[in-house]
C-alpha cells in the first residue's frame, strides 16, 4: 500500500515582483511561491514533496534560491479569499492553487501575480480561463473534465453493483465543478435506468445524516463528488458511510486511504510534477495567458478490499484486473 496522501485541495496567492528574464533564473533571486490548501498543508505529505522534488530537478532549492509562504482554511473554503489576500501582502512570485474554489479565490484577488492550477475540475465552464489553448488572463495549469469523470464514476459503481436502482450523489453546490458535473450525471443516468438521488452536504454531521437516510431508504450506493469540505471530513465520511453499509466511489484516492471503497482520479504524483513545470516556466518570464492548459494524462483506479470485505462486496474481476492499485 502506498503512503498514504493527505495533501489535496490546496490555493496559492501571490504578486508578480521584478520582471523575470526569459529562459533562465536570475542569478541570486530568491523565489516566493504560496501555497494555500482548503484544508492544511502536510509538508510531509507525498503530493507536496513530489511537488517539491521536481521543483529542485529543475534547479530550485529551499533556503537557496526557493522560500514557502503557507496557508490553509481548516476546512472552510470561505477563508480562502482572505488567506489569498495575505499572500498577497507576502509579496509571492506565483500561485499554486489546488481546488477551483482555491483558483477562484485567487482570481478575485489578483489579476496580475501568476496563478498556477495545480489542480481544478471543468476549467472553462467555471470560467478560470477563456480557452485552454489560450487561457488569458493570468491563470493557467492543469484542469480535469469533472463532467467526463462523474459519469466515469456512475459507470464504476453500476458494473461494481449490476442490480442497483438507487444511487445517492452527495454533492456540494457552492463548489462549481460539482454544479458542472450534475447534468451530465442525470443524463448519464437515464440512460442507465438508474435514479439518482442529490443531496447536499458540506460537513462531518450532514454527511452522517445523509448517510444514515439513504440507508433507511435503501439506496444502494454512493458517490461522493470531490469538493475541499468532502476531503477535509473523508474520515467521518468513510466510517459513516461504513456504519450505513453504503458502498462509496470516489474523485480522489486520499477518500479510499481513509475507508472509502473505490476512487478513479487523475494520478495526484503527476499534477504536482505538471504544476511544478509551471512554475518554473512561470519564474523564467513565461506568461500565463500564453501557456496552454494542460490535462491529466494518467487516471488511476483503486480499491480497498478492506472495506469491501466489511460491507460484504465481492469486488467483480472485471474490474481488479483494470486496478492499478488494491488496498488490502
Amino acid at each position: 500500500m502506498m503512503t498514504r496522501r493527505t495533501f489535496l485541495c490546496g490555493l496559492t496567492l501571490g504578486v508578480l515582483s521584478a520582471p523575470h528574464a526569459a529562459g533562465a533564473q536570475q542569478a541570486g533571486k530568491v523565489y516566493r511561491i504560496g501555497t494555500l490548501v482548503t484544508s492544511q498543508i502536510d509538508l510531509r505529505g507525498e503530493i507536496f514533496l513530489t511537488f517539491l522534488e521536481r521543483l529542485q530537478e529543475l534547479g530550485y532549492r529551499e533556503s537557496r534560491n526557493l522560500v514557502f509562504e503557507h496557508r490553509g482554511a481548516d476546512g472552510r473554503p470561505e477563508r480562502l479569499q482572505e488567506l489569498a489576500q495575505e499572500l498577497i501582502a507576502a509579496n509571492v512570485d506565483v500561485i499554486v492553487a489546488w481546488s477551483t474554489p482555491a483558483v477562484a479565490a485567487a482570481k478575485r484577488v489578483t489579476t496580475i501575480t501568476p496563478i498556477i492550477m495545480a489542480s481544478s475540475g471543468d476549467a472553462v465552464a467555471t470560467g478560470l480561463v477563456d480557452t485552454l489553448s489560450r487561457p488569458g488572463g493570468n491563470v493557467t495549469g492543469v484542469s480535469t473534465h469533472q463532467a467526463e469523470l462523474a459519469t466515469k464514476w456512475l459507470q464504476l459503481i453500476v458494473e461494481l453493483l449490476p442490480r442497483a436502482k438507487r444511487i445517492l450523489v452527495l454533492w456540494d453546490s457552492t463548489n462549481p465543478p460539482d454544479v458542472v458535473a450534475r447534468p451530465g450525471l442525470e443524463t448519464a443516468a437515464a440512460q442507465m435506468k438508474t435514479r439518482l438521488e442529490f443531496v447536499e452536504a458540506r460537513d462531518a454531521a450532514d454527511y452522517e445524516l445523509a448517510l444514515r437516510a439513504a440507508a433507511e431508504r435503501r439506496v444502494e450506493g454512493v458517490i461522493v463528488l470531490p469538493s475541499g469540505r468532502a476531503y477535509t471530513h473523508r474520515i467521518r465520511l468513510a466510517e459513516a458511510a461504513l456504519k450505513s453499509r453504503l458502498p462509496t466511489v470516489h474523485g480522489f484516492r486520499e477518500f479510499v486511504d481513509a475507508g472509502g471503497l473505490l476512487s478513479y482520479a487523475p494520478s495526484l504524483r503527476l499534477l504536482a510534477r505538471q504544476a511544478a513545470n509551471y512554475v518554473d516556466r512561470i519564474l523564467k518570464g513565461a506568461k500565463p495567458a500564453n501557456l496552454p492548459v494542460e490535462q491529466p494524462t494518467r487516471f488511476e483506479l483503486i480499491f480497498n478490499l478492506k472495506t469491501a470485505k466489511a460491507l460484504g462486496l465481492t469486488i467483480p474481476q472485471s474490474l481488479l484486473v483494470r486496478a492499478d492499485e488494491v488496498i488490502q
